[in-house]
């Protein structure tokens, strides 16, 4: 059993390597696996394979807490500092108030069923403690309007239980895979479910011009010193947060300790809000243009390294020991989805607008665009852009949803 986390490290990255080269092969067996098995669930499930033969002990590793304060930090810096928001405004209201409504779902879904749970069946889950549902459900409420860096941010504020993290890390990849390929055979059908739906698709034509100037924005061949640029700034941002927490968490301690409940005592809570404010900022000026260079795609490397090391922590035994969980994650999935679907049809929406809108939520930017390209290659710039957008929202969202759930859960 392996336990030295520079060998477990490496193996994540030969992992990773193997996962990427086979999904670009052209033979018709991998084709076939990656269309059902997309490289994202991949990069989570497959690491959890070494822990579950036994192969790695990943107990005493301290790769997660690495990761969660030093990459997570920079990926989100990253992903933020490319958002154009008017950009975003100029593809139209539809799919940006589905986009809005479906974490709308996901805020409220999970405490809806949360609710429904403390009236009907209170013996079922637990209340109390780091292990405690409302707190693991928080972390699945980031991932789920934003991801994983996003999820790694609610396990700190809301000081969650590695048992209850696990299984919510199993919860989204099971469901994720599962509603991505939902969303996969109804693009393969959007022409028929829009005519049975009476949906007005001329707004499609504009969508489509307005994704194909975004992806006609000129991109350079990334220099040395383009590198260094986003490096520099990821993790200078990252640093930020970090000083800027050391400052105010002592201070809300010892001046506001009552607001501890609200997690304004929590370091993490701070360097996450600092750096999406940061970054936010960052967007509005010259910093924006490292995504010329590649800085998203910096970010994405440092964001399957995240996925793969919290694929670490997933126990694939989770769904047989505590399948009350998966009955959770599957009746908010439905409130997200349902929502999604109503405001649909009262706009006359097609399906390609509610199918990426709900997958910028619960996919993010590493699945929205697979989604978005299945209805039309052109889309996958807009995909991106709500899904960065989501980063930025989601870790204020995802701390409602938390607070939210923490209300509804019996004292």
């Amino acid at each position: 059993m392996i336990t030295a986390d520079p060998v477990i490290f490496g193996l994540i990255a030969l992992l990773l390597g193997a996962i990427f080269y086979t999904s670009k092969l052209k033979q018709p067996f991998w084709q076939k696996l990656y269309r059902f098995m997309p490289v994202m669930v991949m990069c989570y499930f497959l690491p959890s394979l070494f822990n579950a033969t036994g192969l790695i002990d990943p107990t005493d590793s301290q790769l997660a807490a690495i990761s969660s304060r030093y990459l997570m930090p920079a990926c989100l810096c990253l992903l933020i500092i490319s958002v154009d928001l008017k950009a975003i405004l100029q593809l139209g209201p539809k799919l940006i108030i589905l986009f809005l409504v479906g974490g709308v779902g996901v805020i409220l879904g999970g405490p809806i069923v949360l609710y429904g749970f403390a009236a009907l069946a209170p013996d079922s889950i637990a209340w109390s403690g780091s292990d405690a549902a409302w707190r693991g459900m928080a972390t699945l409420a980031g991932n789920w309007v934003g991801g994983t860096a996003n999820q790694l941010a609610m396990k700190e504020v809301f000081a969650v239980g590695d048992d209850i993290f696990s299984i919510m890390i199993t919860v989204n990849v099971v469901f994720s895979a599962i509603w991505m390929s939902f969303l996969l055979f109804c693009a393969k059908h959007a022409a028929v479910i829009d005519n049975k739906l009476g949906a007005n698709t001329s707004g499609l034509v504009v969508l489509q011009q307005s994704a194909a100037t975004l992806e006609k924005h000129v991109k350079r061949t990334p220099q040395l010193t383009d590198l260094m640029l986003i490096f520099a700034v990821g993790f200078g941002v990252m640093g930020l947060g970090h000083g800027g927490a050391d400052l105010l968490v002592p201070f809300f301690q010892r001046e506001y300790p009552e607001l501890a409940k609200f997690s304004l005592t929590s370091e993490f809570f701070w360097i996450v809000i600092i750096v999406t404010c940061v970054s936010v900022l960052l967007s509005y000026t010259k910093v924006r243009h490292l995504e010329d260079v590649g800085a998203s795609n910096v970010a994405s490397v440092m964001l399957y390294f995240l996925i793969a090391i919290m694929g670490l922590q997933m126990d694939i035994t989770a769904i047989a020991d505590f399948p009350i969980y998966f009955i959770i994650g599957f009746l908010w999935l439905l409130v997200h989805a349902l929502l999604v679907i109503v405001i649909g049809l009262i706009t006359r929406s097609p399906v390609a607008y509610m199918a990426i809108a709900s997958q910028c939520n619960l996919g993010g930017a590493a699945s929205s665009p697979v989604v978005a390209i299945a209805f039309h290659k052109g889309f996958a710039p807009v995909a991106v852009l709500l899904s960065v957008l989501g980063y930025a929202l989601a870790t204020y969202m995802a701390w409602i949803c938390g607070e939210l759930l923490r209300l509804v859960t019996p004292s």
